[in-house]
């Protein structure tokens, strides 16, 4: 068997294409191979929403004029089934289906000179001097990027996400009831929420998410009661739901030295504070790529890049995860969005791309959300008298 390829990624997704680009444009005569069990294209359960960020990570890989044909989301919506705010959105947000925003990726690779092959990886054997897949291919390092089950992980590490940080959400297409994008939340059970993403042809994305807490299972039902509860019009309308796990990446499995590195779902970098993890794979994916070619010390320089890029936001993430679960604070939370757009746009910054808890913070917002309040009550005092 001779060493026939310098990268085998493993999984076709965000971010093993992500990986795979990122390869060739630090070293263009790589030998990159690509594998996914499924052709593309082909459907993802995900909420299919695409934010600034992403966009900001595609435009490093040259894609960014990809998804042009999505109309992107003027404004935005943000609240719970009492109130909400509603603001200017800033920066590209666009809703792609999964279907269509995976398989452009990988045709994006292709072109670039990426191998793609369908292939169902069963078994990752990796030494000091190479990796093994199947017993039949050999690379200098090898990408785990299959998702909440991979299998490479399983080959690494014996860890396994916890069920408690792994959230489970589910997702159908309907016709669209509104046309701003929308994310309406359980106050006193956050991060559990519900979405509606309208993609531009008449249909919307529709979904719900939770996380399981002590002696609350989850299951398609409460799943479906959620949703039908935060959003009953457009839940209504969805014929056919899909679950899917997702691993938060409080869960995250200690990355392994040497040639293996995993990306995206596999490594457990889903954001904890909202499950969005379209940016986490894009941004460890071409992370990744960029460490490839440094064969035994991949496993070394990827750990290390990847916690000086995503190791902040993800502890902030985390932190505002379980702020959000108190009740109160979570109710406070949404009413300052309402009043005041910066801790509006912050929020959405910290759930959707790679914010900081400091930004929300500001005594200008809660002064702010204190005037509104008084003005209020005092409107309430004078139709009174």
């Amino acid at each position: 068997m001779t060493l026939a390829w310098d990268v085998v990624i493993v999984g076709a997704g965000p971010a093993g294409s992500s990986a795979a680009l990122s390869a060739l444009r630090c070293l263009p005569e790589a030998r990159v191979l690509l594998l996914d069990r499924e052709e593309f294209p082909r459907d993802k359960v995900c909420g299919d929403a695409v934010g600034p960020r992403s966009f900001d990570a595609l435009s490093a890989l040259g894609l960014r004029r990809e998804f042009a044909d999505y109309e992107p989301a003027s404004r935005m919506v943000l609240g719970s089934r009492s109130s909400h705010a509603e603001h200017p959105q800033r920066g590209e947000f666009r809703v792609v289906p999964r279907r269509v925003f995976d398989a452009r990726l990988v045709h994006a690779a292709v072109q670039a000179g990426v191998v793609f092959e369908r292939r169902r990886v069963r078994t990752i054997e990796s030494t000091d001097e190479a990796v093994t897949v199947d017993g039949e291919l050999m690379a200098h390092v090898v990408i785990g990027a299959d998702g909440a089950e991979s299998v490479v992980r399983g080959a690494m590490t014996t860890s396994r996400p916890r069920a408690t940080a792994t959230a489970v959400a589910i997702r159908g297409y309907g016709p669209t009831s509104v046309p701003t994008p929308r994310i309406i939340s359980k106050s006193r059970d956050w991060p559990a929420y519900a979405w509606e993403f309208p993609i531009g042809d008449g249909t919307s994305n529709v979904g719900y998410i939770d996380v399981p807490r002590h002696g609350r299972p989850i299951t398609k039902e409460t799943l479906l009661a959620g949703v039908r509860e935060l959003l009953p019009v457009a839940a209504e309308r969805v014929e056919t739901w899909r679950g899917h796990r997702l691993p938060l990446a409080t869960a995250r499995p200690t990355l392994p030295d040497g040639r293996v590195l995993l990306v995206g779902d596999a490594a457990c970098l889903v954001n904890p504070s909202s499950g969005e993890g379209i940016l986490d794979a894009l941004v460890s994916g071409t992370i990744a790529g960029e460490c490839a070619h440094l064969g035994a010390e991949a496993g070394t320089a990827y750990r290390r890049r990847l916690r000086e890029v995503m190791g902040r936001h993800q502890r902030d993430a985390w932190v505002g995860a379980q702020l959000c679960r108190v009740p109160v604070l979570a109710s406070l939370g949404l009413q300052l969005a309402e009043v005041d757009r910066r801790f509006f746009d912050a929020t959405l910054e910290l759930t959707l791309g790679d914010g900081r808890i400091k930004p929300l913070v500001t005594g200008r917002a809660l002064a702010r959300l204190g005037a509104v309040r008084a003005r209020e009550r005092l409107s309430i005092s004078r139709k009174l008298t």
